[in-house]
């Protein structure tokens, strides 16, 4: 299993009571989701380090919806902990908070501790009792970063993804099944609820609400909210304040004290990074299965989306709709090309499979309805860390004598 430790800025929240603490209401989705806090800064540099924070981490969406689901009981300093179950892995997330009553929660960004497992939940369909072990280590883990005496109060969550979206609903309930056993024994405060498969939607409200928060807008005025664009591993989310007319489906209403925030959400389920790349290359070497199978030749496809001169393993790691296990599928060989406007083309035609079901008036992506997208966005997850990435090589040859920088 690969593991990575991370620790960015920690979690801190002063919570209310709770009769005291504001509860904006989401709908349509469950009534149990309620968000309470805004965000709490005391100058320039506390807001540059909340927003440096919400970009680091790829689950930090997961950790600050914590706060809106830990218990707003006044009095010290508690610890919550967020595992999101994302599908190419798993993530535990570790935060202090303390509620103060009649305050704004107050986010600490100095004290947390993240960890991540591969493969993700999803990944054991085939063997649920797998699921309960991959959390073994992450819960050592967070343990370890609370004190003893208040593993009892400390509330842990679960809240799966796009990968157990992806399965069938029995699959991924005999998973959580799996989690919730090795939850229970934890000695945490659990309790079996707290292990769920969140929507899509909710999953792009959440982000979006975390990002308000780090950035300062949420509670504020709606015109100067920010939108996401979240990109996952196997979908990928976007939500922002909406002036038009948004079919049902769509439309969701978020209040926070006497604002209300009218906002777009939906999830693009089969677009995120992983299997919409998995997506790509199916749609690529289909081209050319027929042709090759009438000729008896080694099927080749042309791959303009990788670099020319890099190399494909004939073996895919294979990400579908029905199951998300581990597997090797032999397809042709990719011949890479390197041609943006071959990829673009071909990325477009991948983005609006489909259009043909469109029920709207418009679907600008598939058969899913898009309004015009107002104000700023933020994209967030696999965007931040290929950017980051990115940056890293670009560095690394910048700084190599061949550029005679050294």
């Amino acid at each position: 299993m690969r593991r990575s430790n991370a620790r960015p800025p920690a979690i801190d929240p002063d919570s209310a009571s709770s009769m005291d603490a504001p509860k904006p209401q989401l709908r349509p989705p469950p009534a149990r989701l309620s968000f309470a806090p805004r965000i709490y800064s005391q100058g320039p540099k506390n807001h540059r380090t909340g927003i440096r924070f919400f970009l680091a981490a790829a689950a930090a969406a997961a950790v600050l919806l914590g706060l809106f689901h830990v218990s707003r009981i006044s009095g010290s300093s508690k610890f919550g902990i967020i595992i999101d179950g994302g599908s190419t892995g798993t993530r535990i997330h570790v935060f202090r908070y303390s509620n103060r009553r009649g305050a704004m929660p107050v986010l600490d960004f100095g004290v947390m501790a993240s960890m991540k497992v591969s493969p993700g939940l999803s990944a054991y369909s085939g063997n649920p009792e797998g699921a309960r072990r991959s959390l073994v280590e992450l819960l050592e883990f967070g343990k370890g970063r609370v004190p003893r005496n208040q593993w009892g109060e400390t509330e842990i969550r679960l809240m799966a993804t796009a990968g157990l979206r992806l399965l069938d609903v029995g699959v991924a309930e005999r998973i959580l099944d799996s989690c919730r056993k090795v939850l229970r024994s934890s000695v945490l405060q659990f309790q079996d609820d707290w292990a769920t498969v969140i929507s899509g939607s909710d999953e792009g409200i959440y982000a979006w609400v975390a990002a308000n928060y780090a950035l300062g807008s949420l509670g504020g005025d709606p015109e100067k909210t920010t939108g996401i664009v979240e990109l996952g591993g196997a979908s990928a989310q976007v939500t922002f304040v909406s002036s038009e007319p948004l079919p049902p489906e769509f439309s969701h209403v978020l209040k926070f004290r006497e604002t209300t925030y009218n906002l777009y959400s939906h999830s693009f389920l089969h677009l995120g990074q992983n299997v919409a790349y998995e997506a790509l290359h199916e749609l690529l070497s289909s081209r050319v299965l027929k042709s090759s199978a009438e000729s008896g030749q080694e099927p080749i496809y042309r791959d303009p989306c990788t670099p020319r001169g890099h190399s494909h393993s004939v073996e895919l790691l294979k990400l579908s709709a029905g199951d998300l296990n581990s597997k090797t599928e032999y397809r042709p060989v990719a011949h890479a090309t390197g041609n943006f406007s071959e990829c673009r083309l071909a990325s477009l035609e991948l983005l609006q499979k489909e259009k043909d079901k469109c029920l709207h008036q418009s679907c600008d992506l598939g058969s899913a309805f898009i309004p015009k997208l107002h104000g700023k966005l933020l994209a967030t997850e696999n965007f931040f860390y290929t950017a980051k990435d990115i940056c890293k090589m670009f560095l690394k040859l910048m700084s190599h004598k061949n550029f005679g920088l050294l």
